[in-house]
């Protein structure tokens, strides 16, 4: 910890990491956090009473801000909009992450990102500007599951699904060694370590931004010469070098990091491919006996239907989201736009309409594994997801039996 000139250090500071530099005759002092922490809010209370700032800067994006602000935000989430812009996978991730914050942080009796909060209502008590720097979380989700290949994002959705499923109590001592990571790269455990792509999207992209967005807000608002950077202190080391040594214009970095990579063009070819080879042995099969084509087609028909019918059986879904997920998955060829799991889910969604209370434990709910299937906004995303890989695993499925019949 950089001390500072005068006066003493009040106890509450004590062994908190806490850096001091100054760029562009800008003072920024930044603290490092655990997000589930008692002793990292009364570092951020200390500071904000011991010393003056003219402006708070917190490891935040405009949505979790205020999401923070408004913990109801979740009850006006419009899930048929949802699944028609294709954000399940976005707004599913996000839950997930949220659960295991809140896992931690429900052993200890501290909600999750308090010292966030204490730092944005001490900002508001001495009326100082609050600046939002971190990038918004879907973009980083998004940048993160794009930058590794196929196999690897398996052991992503892995350490996702294991940080919602772990029960093991964590010792307060562990939490505050949260001090030495990050939340996102907590939350998938090891392997965001052992993937350099990985650990870039979810740290060191993010150090570069929020040291730009520093740079940014200090250009914009030239009246503040003093700021109190508060940030999870697994950020501290990487977003300090990065103040200090940033050459290019801000605005360009922001821009540059918030761009979304564009999508991998060969997993829609393959799938592409693979259903118009599907289809063409169809048609040779026909063309070779009518009934052995009949049997072809009737495969197609059962394998991608049911193994779609099975993923909204799987999720706990209506009898008529079933059957709606057995119509489309074989149709989906000849249907382009919503796929077989946002049709079934719509079906779930308007049958089972999500009720105020839903929407109030969602965050709750899925803290548990049972909880997927007694939310119903949570078993709508479920049936999307269930279906949707049903589909994929019926089509090869499909496509090898088909083959295995002509040869």
């Amino acid at each position: 910890m950089t001390l500072p000139e005068t006066g003493a250090v009040p106890d509450a500071l004590l062994d908190q990491p806490l850096e001091r530099l100054t760029r562009d005759g800008v003072e920024y002092v930044v603290l490092g956090t655990a997000h589930v922490s008692r002793a990292s809010v009364a570092a951020v209370e200390a500071l904000l009473a011991n010393e003056a700032f003219d402006a708070v800067a917190v490891e935040l994006c405009p949505s979790r801000a205020e999401g923070m602000r408004n913990p109801d935000a979740f009850k006006q989430m419009d899930l048929f909009q949802v699944i028609r812009q294709g954000k399940v996978g976005m707004v599913a991730a996000s839950l997930v992450l949220s659960s295991f914050q809140q896992r931690l942080a429900a052993q200890y009796g501290i909600q999750p990102g308090a010292e966030m909060k204490a730092a944005m209502e001490g900002a508001e008590r001495v009326r100082a500007p609050v600046w939002l720097i971190d990038r918004e979380v879907g973009t980083t989700l998004k940048r993160a599951w794009r930058s590794v290949g196929l196999w690897s994002r398996f052991g992503l959705l892995g350490g996702l699904i294991a940080s919602v499923f772990e029960r093991e109590q964590v010792d307060e001592k562990e939490i505050e060694k949260l001090k030495e990571g990050d939340l996102l790269e907590s939350a998938f455990g090891e392997f965001a370590q052992s993937s350099a792509p990985l650990y870039n999207s979810l740290i060191g992209e993010r150090d570069a931004f929020m040291a730009a967005r520093l740079r940014e807000h200090a250009q914009a608002e030239p009246a503040a010469r003093r700021v109190l950077v508060v940030i999870g202190a697994g950020h501290l080391k990487g977003m300090c070098e990065q103040l200090r040594q940033q050459q290019e214009p801000p605005a360009n970095c922001v821009a540059q990091l918030a761009q979304l990579p564009p999508k991998s063009s060969w997993p829609k070819w393959l799938a592409l491919g693979l259903v118009l080879l599907v289809f063409a042995a169809i048609g040779y099969a026909f063309h070779r006996n009518p009934a052995l084509g009949a049997q072809a087609l009737r495969n197609w028909v059962l394998f991608t239907g049911g193994c779609a019918a099975l993923g909204a059986l799987a999720a706990g879904g209506h009898p008529l989201s079933i059957l709606a997920a057995f119509i489309a998955a074989p149709i989906k060829p000849f249907r382009p736009g919503i796929p077989a799991g946002g049709i079934s889910a719509m079906a779930e969604a308007w049958i089972r309409r999500p009720r105020v209370a839903d929407f109030e434990t969602l965050r709750d709910d899925i803290s548990q594994w049972t909880g997927w299937w007694k939310n119903r906004v949570a078993r709508t995303l479920l049936n999307f997801i269930l279906v949707s890989v049903g589909t994929v695993i019926g089509e090869y499925a499909a496509g090898i039996q088909i083959f295995k019949s002509l040869f």
